[in-house]
């Protein structure tokens, strides 16, 4: 298969014409002597849910959550404790990574009013509402910020998923859970989501360099590259106008950008004004948090 790259010129295109037509955004920005001050562990508005969270989240699903898992129960909540003493409030989880209740152990004693914690939904369960009691449960709390139908590939997942789709307001409107949406793993599901009023929130995979990223192909694992960028920049483009909330994923490509200068690339694209509210990253070590909490600063200050 011959891989398309996307020109300079494209590139350039393509962020031109979503940061028009999103700039005006709120950023939760913070001024200093005329200037706009922005950082990666601001509270940020979430599209136009109402609800904030730190532009920064800590992820917990690293290759599947193989990664956080492996750091074993004490090391977690150290990590976890450690992002939030920086002012990382937004915490990412899911059924499949399997580490609700090390989210749990890790955020005990914390106020959970701060607190941004977002799971996901996979399949269709008969009785998702059983299982979204089981999920708080898990987490120890008395409900989740934000719940995703997970990793959607099809043009039609919210037919298919239409179980999901109604026991979410449901839930919504019981108040177990503040708002909804859905991580999409295909162009077609990312198309059919930035069309929806019911989506409120959408994770979605975002870098540069294309790596894990939409494409055409209905499959979650379907090879990616630097063409992938415009045509899931324009999706964003139209989930902004319709005031969904929007978290970028895979900002590290996967943990695949293991060169700085790749980290720093990509972290600096997400970071342009207007293009997401927030991204998450899965973290293993205070030295990544660090690092990402840097470049972000630094980029963020680059483009007030």
């Amino acid at each position: 298969m011959v891989k398309r790259q996307i020109t300079r010129r494209q590139f350039i295109q393509s962020t031109a014409a979503l940061a028009g037509g999103v700039m005006l955004c709120s950023c939760g920005m913070e001024t200093l002597g005329g200037k706009a001050k922005r950082t990666a562990v601001d509270q940020v508005p979430l599209g136009k849910t109402g609800l904030k969270l730190s532009r920064l989240g800590i992820g917990t699903g690293s290759k599947g959550g193989s990664i956080q898992r492996a750091l074993g129960g004490e090391e977690f909540n150290r990590l976890l404790r450690y992002a939030y003493d920086q002012g990382i409030t937004y915490i990412d989880t899911a059924q499949s990574y399997r580490t609700h209740t090390m989210v749990r152990d890790a955020i005990k004693g914390l106020p959970r009013e701060k607190l941004f914690i977002q799971s996901k939904m996979p399949g269709v369960p008969e009785k998702p509402l059983e299982v979204l009691d089981q999920y708080r449960r898990e987490l120890g709390v008395d409900y989740i910020d934000s719940l995703l139908c997970h990793c959607a590939v099809t043009k039609d997942w919210e037919q298919q998923r239409k179980r999901l789709v109604d026991a979410f307001e449901e839930a919504k409107d019981k108040k177990i859970i503040r708002v909804h949406g859905v991580s999409c793993h295909s162009l077609p599901a990312l198309t059919k989501a930035a069309q929806l009023d019911w989506v409120d929130v959408n994770l979605v995979r975002l870098n540069p360099q294309g790596a894990h990223m939409d494409t055409p192909a209905e499959a979650w694992d379907a090879v990616s590259d630097a063409s992938s960028l415009p045509p899931v920049l324009e999706q964003v483009g139209a989930m902004r106008k319709n005031g969904h909330g929007i978290i970028g994923m895979k900002i590290i490509g996967n943990g695949d950008f293991t060169k700085p200068q790749d980290r720093e690339k990509s972290i600096r694209f997400a970071m342009q004004p207007g293009l997401v509210d927030a991204v998450v990253i899965g973290f293993k070590s205070t030295a990544e948090i660090d690092e990402a909490i840097m470049r972000m600063n630094r980029a963020l200050a680059e483009t007030a």
